[in-house]
């Protein structure tokens, strides 16, 4: 309550700052940065800056009480996770530890545990009062395999307490010499066994194994570090990373041009039993059509025989790069927001020598189940360049997403950890926060 009447003080001084040419300007106004933290926002959005160097940020999550909890890529300070509270309720962090053995990307809070993942495993801690808990922590899925591609375990935990963590591909596209000019690809492909897919587990069960309890939920997929249960429609969506280097291991068929425009990025509605392609197909958002691959047989124009692979529900982008998902079901932003989905763009190294692209966040409006407009870039000025080719151009890489308490949506940042929060303000008081 306490941070929101600070937001409504605030609000309180933008609505009343052409009354008077001189006044004194009080430090809430601080709690909104004049460049947004170097953000593109849409009319009516203002953003703070939570903190600025938290380390290698993958995905987030905020607890109830505005606690953040960041899993990092990299251990900083001896923890693999990074946690944030703001004491004096000015908007920053002013409180930033580290704790765990092991860092990762999935990160979630559910039935008061915070459960985190590293390369091979999903684990959880209770949490207590404080901001670092003290509990035991415990081992809720390991054996999953040990890769050097696509290794993030992420993961989403549905209303039920069914844990769906994704296995990404080992590999760009299942060739015999991997990442090899020519080379043909395995057939059948022998990691859609235990990878490339979903698999579901109990959340509440300890000591699960991959090979041994897993369900496998769904195949097909290469990579989807983007992943999340909606809770509207009571089903499960992920982002797929597309696959790569179509211009310099099948030359003969693809351009330079080609590899920066497809295949695309794949927004899929995922069932059980559900199969997207990988690595026999790939999608081509310009034909809207699914393309043969061409370790097995493709060309660049002969299309994969229809009704045997499922297509995604709206196709980005090539190489934009998705590494989070998350569907907003609060009231603090304007209404068109409801149940739609935000997906962080990353920025892939792929498309050079064609220009980086990406780097945003973008909004999807959803009715409630599938896609009912085209996508929107909501968040843009992550990489404060233009026209780059490399990654390491960029100034920040936008990777994880969360929805706070009240609201406000969190973006973190991978380069150096910067974590932003953004908000409705618009010109009236009808949009502040859930708890009014």
């Amino acid at each position: 309550m306490k941070s929101v009447l600070i937001l409504l003080v605030v609000l309180g001084l933008f609505q009343c700052a052409d009354q008077t040419q001189e006044r004194v300007v009080s430090p809430l106004e601080l709690l909104f940065h004049p460049d947004n933290g170097d953000l593109v926002l849409p009319d009516g959005f203002k953003a703070v800056v939570v903190a600025d160097s938290v380390g290698s940020a993958r995905h987030m999550v905020v607890r109830e009480n505005g606690d953040i909890y960041v899993a990092l890529r990299r251990q900083k300070e001896g923890g693999g996770i990074a946690a944030l509270r703001d004491t004096n309720q000015d908007g920053r962090a002013d409180m930033v530890k580290y704790f765990g053995d092991t860092a990762g990307t999935g990160i979630e809070i559910f039935a008061g545990n915070l459960y985190f993942s590293s390369n091979t495993a999903v684990y959880r801690i209770p949490l207590d009062e404080d901001l670092i808990p003290s509990g035991k922590v415990e081992t809720v899925v390991k054996g999953f395999p040990d890769q050097q591609s696509h290794a993030a375990k992420s993961f989403t935990i549905d209303e039920h307490g069914n844990l769906y963590v994704n296995v990404g591909a080992p590999s760009n596209a299942c060739m015999e010499n991997s990442r090899t000019q020519g080379s043909v690809g395995m057939n059948p492909c022998p990691q859609l066994e235990w990878q490339a897919g979903i698999w579901v587990f109990d959340a509440t069960e300890i000591n699960q194994h991959h090979r041994k309890k897993g369900y496998h939920y769904a195949t097909g997929i290469r990579n989807a570090v983007a992943i999340d249960w909606n809770e509207e429609s009571d089903a499960l969506y992920v982002v797929q990373h597309g696959r790569d280097q179509l211009n310099t291991l099948w030359p003969e068929y693809y351009s330079d041009e080609d590899n920066a425009n497809i295949p695309s990025e794949d927004f899929f509605l995922v069932r059980d039993g559900s199969n997207f392609g990988w690595p026999y197909t790939y999608y081509d958002g310009l034909k809207k059509q699914r393309m043969l691959a061409p370790e097995y047989g493709g060309d660049g124009v002969t299309p994969a025989d229809p009704g045997q692979y499922e297509d995604p529900i709206m196709a980005f982008p090539a190489h934009w790069a998705p590494n989070d998902l998350i569907f907003y079901n609060h009231s603090q932003f304007p209404e068109r927001y409801r149940n739609g989905a935000f997906i962080a763009f990353h920025g892939s190294w792929n498309r050079a020598p064609q220009p980086q692209a990406g780097y945003n966040i973008t909004f999807v409006t959803m009715d409630p189940t599938l896609p009912n407009g085209p996508y929107e870039i909501f968040a843009d000025g992550f990489p404060g360049v233009d026209n780059f080719t490399s990654p390491s151009d960029a100034k920040s890489r936008p990777t994880g997403l969360a929805v706070g308490p009240d609201g406000s949506l969190y973006v973190s940042d991978s380069v150096k950890g910067k974590i932003w929060r953004i908000l409705y303000v618009g010109s009236s008081m009808e949009h502040t926060s859930d708890s009014l």
